[in-house]
């Protein structure tokens, strides 16, 4: 037993020992990046991006390979349009995928992979503009950038000081910095985040009310004057356990439920005006609000339904149940 705490304390120990190398390379990248040199590099890295017509195609070999798919996956996520060019591929065939209207960032920690060479050279021939990310500036990659990313060298994670760590850190979050600029500079939304994220769980997150309430003739509705048996009658065709009270021009005026109902019977007369027992300014939201958001404000006010209006006009009607079951939870 003492034989495993003792292990388990040293292999704890040098898992914080990997974080506070790592940590200590991101502080070197924030420093270098807040340098002026570097800074006007990565201004202009992003004015290039941002304004190409074409794509990012992103390339790195092994380790930094890796990187770089998922720098390309993160930047189609948030409206670049990017992909990974593994550099063996392209040296076989694959170097007809970059056009020139398309910009290539290339990760090299050495800048010196002799499988990107093909790709460099591919650029220059056909004036396609090149960013490399790299530890060594004047390096091959380095000296045919058109524009160069300095990242700085670091001590590896790694106790031999050989496995590729703190440098894919750094690759990774520069990668990250680049594409969170590129959501600002080209003004990139959670509306436009949602097309491009319409599964899964953050999917139904980033889905809206209009998505997901009911229309049309499933909307229960009466009109301020119907009487109480008329407001019963409406509620017991839809499934919302509610009806909308709504003026001559469809504005929700009120809302009239089941409790209401219950609360009536024994005590109103059923021929009695709607207008008269209703809840006046029921809850309603407009067709653009995040389900996430309903689902809040149905939790806050302990309610099961929401309202839906549009231009000042009742047009959907949205239930806890259709947000539970869209994955919102």
């Amino acid at each position: 037993m003492k034989r495993e705490i003792f292990e388990t304390t040293r292999y704890s120990a040098s898992a914080l020992q990997t974080l506070a190398i790592e940590m200590e390379a991101l502080e070197a990248l924030k420093a270098a990046l807040q340098m002026p040199e570097i800074s006007r590099a990565v201004d202009r890295a992003i004015q290039l991006l941002s304004a190409t017509t074409g794509r990012v195609i992103v390339t790195g070999m092994g380790k930094s390979g890796h990187i770089a798919r998922k720098i390309a996956a993160t930047m189609r996520s948030t409206g670049t349009s990017a992909l990974y060019l593994h550099p063996g591929e392209a040296s076989h065939g694959d170097l007809g995928v970059i056009t020139q209207q398309d910009v290539v960032l290339a990760l090299t920690w050495s800048g010196e992979t002799a499988e990107l060479s093909d790709i460099l050279h591919y650029c220059r021939h056909y004036g396609v503009k090149l960013i490399v990310a790299t530890a060594y500036p004047d390096s091959m990659a380095g000296r045919a950038a058109d524009i160069c990313l300095p990242i700085p060298v670091v001590r590896e994670a790694c106790p031999n000081e050989l496995a590729p760590t703190s440098s894919t850190t750094l690759q990774l979050v520069l990668g990250d910095a680049l594409a969170v600029a590129l959501i600002e500079a080209r003004g990139f939304t959670s509306s436009d985040f949602r097309m491009f994220h319409p599964g899964g769980k953050l999917g139904a997150q980033l889905s809206t009310v209009g998505a997901l309430m009911g229309t049309g003739d499933a909307v229960p509705r009466v009109r301020g004057d119907a009487s109480l048996t008329s407001a019963t009658i409406e509620m017991s065709r839809k499934r919302y356990g509610c009806t909308a009270v709504v003026d001559e021009s469809d504005r929700l005026i009120g809302a009239f439920t089941d409790g209401d109902l219950r609360r009536c019977i024994a005590t109103y007369d059923l021929n009695d005006s709607i207008g008269l027992h209703m809840s006046p300014n029921p809850l309603a939201v407009n067709p653009d609000t995040r389900a996430s958001d309903a689902l809040r404000i149905l939790n806050e006010n302990a309610v099961s339904v929401l309202f839906v209006e549009e231009g000042g006009k009742l047009v959907g009607i949205v239930h806890i149940h259709d947000i539970v079951r869209a994955g919102v939870v």
